[in-house]
């Protein structure tokens, strides 16, 4: 016992009795563990990134578990040392300039070119910061800016090769993935706890609203407006899966298909072998 290891991820809970609890996942270069930690609030405890011990590990059905006094928080570990890569980093600002530079080569339109440049160039800092959920992917300070890159990214492989892309506004989908996941910002702070806000209004709302405020400034035309905030409303693809409306306009399918792919990336990345995948609904098993 008593091994280090790195968290990857933590979500906050509250037991029936209000005793406050969390769920960690940790990690070295041997295995990877989801422990129970009892007797946790949420200003305590390690956080996504910062080293932690452990005295005493129970075990029970599978389950482990382990209470605040087991539990011996370390620091957050430099470059250098040997745990400090298992943890998903925010990519790297002349990455995310040449993804940029590469998906506008598609677009046409000077408005909408000028439009996205400026808003890549201001929404970097904030990304870099924030997750892109609580749990399910890419939930780690920065997850937001991996997310956003790696939609844009698989757009520069998937655009020249759409099988009709007359049918296609390039720009529509660039600024819907900038912005799809904007709301989150307001929706989590950078630690991945759940505000009010995600609660009263959601990431989808919040991210379309403030979408089409900009666009608006822009002095463009109003329908043009609506096919492009309708991509950030429709990016969940399914009413069931909290979508507002359905995808009705190839552009906003087509965001909901990149949206899915680096997300469900993202799971099987960071989900152990043989461990269960609620997101995508099997257990995953390592290769």
């Amino acid at each position: 016992m008593n091994k280090e290891y790195i968290v990857l991820s933590r979500q906050d809970a509250v037991a029936r009795n209000n005793s406050p609890y969390v769920n960690l996942k940790v990690a070295n270069k041997e295995e990877v563990e989801n422990i129970c930690v009892f007797d946790v609030p949420k200003t305590s405890g390690p956080k996504v990134g910062q080293l932690v011990r452990f005295l005493n590990i129970r075990e029970n059905q599978g389950k482990k578990s382990a209470t605040n006094m087991d539990m011996i928080a370390g620091t957050f570990p430099t470059e250098n040392h040997p745990l400090y890569t298992l943890v998903p980093r925010p990519i790297k600002r002349e990455e995310w300039d040449r993804c940029i530079k590469a998906v506008l080569k598609f677009c046409k339109d000077e408005v909408l070119i000028d439009f996205v440049k400026q808003q890549a160039d201001a929404l970097f800092p904030q990304y870099s910061k924030y997750p892109a959920a609580t749990s399910v992917h890419h939930a780690f300070p920065g997850g937001l800016l991996n997310h956003t890159y790696q939609m844009l990214h698989l757009l520069e492989g998937v655009y020249p090769v759409y099988p009709y892309p007359e049918d296609i506004k390039v720009e529509r989908i660039i600024i819907g993935i900038l912005f799809h996941d904007w709301g989150k910002l307001c929706e989590y702070n950078v630690e991945g706890e759940k505000l009010e806000n995600g609660f009263l209004l959601g990431h989808i709302y919040m991210s379309a609203n403030y979408l089409n405020n900009l666009l608006r400034d822009l002095g463009i035309d109003k329908r043009e407006i609506n096919f492009i905030v309708h991509c950030v409303l429709a990016h969940h693809g399914q009413l069931e899966f909290g979508s507002p409306v359905l995808p009705c306009i190839p552009e906003a399918q087509l965001i909901n298909y990149l949206d899915n792919i680096s997300a469900k990336a993202d799971i099987f990345s960071t989900t152990g072998n043989m461990e269960k995948a609620f997101a995508l609904g099997t257990n995953v098993v390592k290769g």
